[in-house]
């Protein structure tokens, strides 16, 4: 592994440099349990789970998709029953969602401002364009980011528009994220490098059973140990 050659450092936003997916997770609770006359809310989590897949391409990724996924999952499960209360309900929590709080991840503003000396940065996420954009502002981190690409989904297509654009080669790339299936395996497929730091709970749709063995590719226990490596 010659780290020397590396340019280009992305991060992951979303579970990489704030807290995220745990807002999905209380708000699919909230949703069970208020459903919960209309079937068992773990049947409920895995319907909603379904329906959010099945919509990804149309909606995208993001909290306002998984707020078009309640009302259809309601709709499926509730029929003639849905009425203006749980509608008001699914939407009042989405809200809640788009307000929380940007809480960074530990370590991660020191990370920056020592590697942001030595690297070009760049912000490399998926997700609704507003919310990502109003959340990157809230952190406070964007001064750091030479540039920021937010994008529908994160595949080996879209690593390579984005190293194009940014001018470098594959090998100069370097992309640090939360999830093996958009921030690693992709990457490694093009020619960089890829670090994994795993948020303590992943979606689903983001997990892969299959280990990575490759000699571009570092599992980290967290962002600190960036500035033991690099």
């Amino acid at each position: 592994m010659n780290l020397n050659e590396i340019k280009v450092i992305a991060f992951d936003a979303d579970d990489t440099l704030w807290v995220n997916e745990t807002f999905f997770r209380d708000a699919e609770i909230a949703f069970a349990k208020e459903l919960s006359a209309y079937g068992d809310e773990e049947d409920i989590v895995r319907i909603l789970l379904d329906t959010e897949i099945k919509n990804l391409d149309t909606y995208g990724y993001g909290i306002k998709g998984f707020t078009l996924s309640m009302l259809e999952t309601a709709h499926r499960l509730m029929g003639d029953k849905m009425n203006s209360e749980i509608t008001e309900f699914i939407l009042e929590k989405g809200k809640q969602m788009l307000a929380e709080p940007v809480d960074l991840l530990p370590h991660i503003e020191l990370v920056l401002e020592q590697l942001s000396k030595k690297y070009k940065l760049v912000v490399a996420t998926k997700g609704d364009l507003l919310d990502q954009e109003r959340k990157l502002i809230k952190s406070g981190l964007i001064d750091y980011f030479h540039h920021v690409e937010i994008v529908s989904d994160k595949k080996e297509t879209q690593y390579k528009k984005l190293v194009k654009h940014l001018d470098i080669k594959p090998n100069e790339f370097l992309m640090i994220g939360n999830s093996l299936k958009s921030d690693v395996i992709p990457v490694l497929a093009m020619g960089g490098y890829a670090f994994h730091i795993p948020f303590y709970t992943t979606w689903s749709h983001e997990q892969v059973d299959e280990a990575i063995n490759h000699s571009k590719f570092k599992a980290l226990s967290n962002a600190k140990e960036l500035l033991e490596i690099l």
